[in-house]
């Protein structure tokens, strides 16, 4: 397989996913914006932070066991570079009990499990099937991080609002799995190409799901609107009628009160 070239699609789509992989890996700045003002990072997790990691440091080691693989390796550098920077504020931040269970999670996975996948794959594999190895790795590893928005599409349904899945993160998505779903295609890779088929398919979803039950919520939201609006004018008349209630038994006991008086 020869240099890719900028005639040639394989190019393009991996350029075009080493941008909108950039620009997802960016998400997260707000959120850290905020804990940066707060001074605190009671209230997140870092766990989606920690799985990132291990995903761009695994694709990172497939892309320097792999031929021809600079666009792999270019945007999982960055990736990882951001992933880091990510975790270190959430540790400066983060409540005793968080950090250390956030440094475990580092240690476990980006540190442990990783340094034993390279002396597995060092060690016990032979050169030529190493990157086959990594490969199917990396295939299964993100097959598992593309399932984990099954929990929030199920919580959606469940909830019935889609105050847990953004819009524009969910077509983000969608558009990284197609762009790297095409890349794999071209340079025929299928441990790239494959799990973006799923990451496609789960983005497809979330959106459907998210067009769905925001209109309902809107209509939810809508009713409880109208039905407030409707009540709101009975409980004025209520209270005007407890207030001339008050103001007659206060006239009637100003009216005793003088007879009273007189006797």
């Amino acid at each position: 397989m020869g240099l890719l070239t900028l005639h040639q699609p394989a190019f393009i789509f991996g350029l075009l996913g080493n941008i909108i992989s950039f620009l997802v890996f960016l998400g997260p700045v707000p959120t850290f914006y905020t804990i940066y003002k707060k001074k605190s990072s009671e209230g997140y997790h870092s766990i989606p932070y920690v799985i990132a990691l291990c995903s761009a440091m695994l694709l990172l080691y497939y892309g320097f066991l792999k031929s021809n693989a600079m666009l792999i390796i270019t945007i999982n550098s960055i990736g990882c570079a951001i992933e880091i920077t990510y975790l270190i504020l959430y540790l400066i931040f983060a409540p005793k009990k968080e950090k250390k269970f956030t440094i475990m999670l580092i240690l476990f996975f980006n540190i442990g499990a990783f340094c034993l996948l390279m002396l597995i794959i060092n060690f016990l594999v032979k050169s030529p099937q190493r990157v086959t190895a990594v490969g199917w790795v990396c295939a299964a590893y993100n097959v598992a991080v593309f399932a984990a928005p099954l929990s929030i599409m199920r919580k959606v349904i469940k909830t019935k609002s889609v105050e847990y899945m953004p819009f524009f993160l969910s077509f983000f998505l969608t558009l990284c799995a197609t762009a790297w779903f095409f890349y794999g295609f071209f340079v025929k890779d299928m441990f790239i190409a494959l799990p973006n088929i799923l990451g496609f398919i789960f983005g497809i979803a979330q959106m459907i799901l998210y067009l769905v039950y925001k209109g309902k919520q809107c209509k939810e939201t809508n009713d409880k609107q109208q039905e407030y609006t409707e009540m709101k004018p009975n409980s004025i008349d209520s209270a005007n009628f407890d207030n001339k209630e008050t103001q007659m038994s206060e006239e009637v006991n100003k009216h005793n009160g003088s007879n009273e008086n007189n006797v």
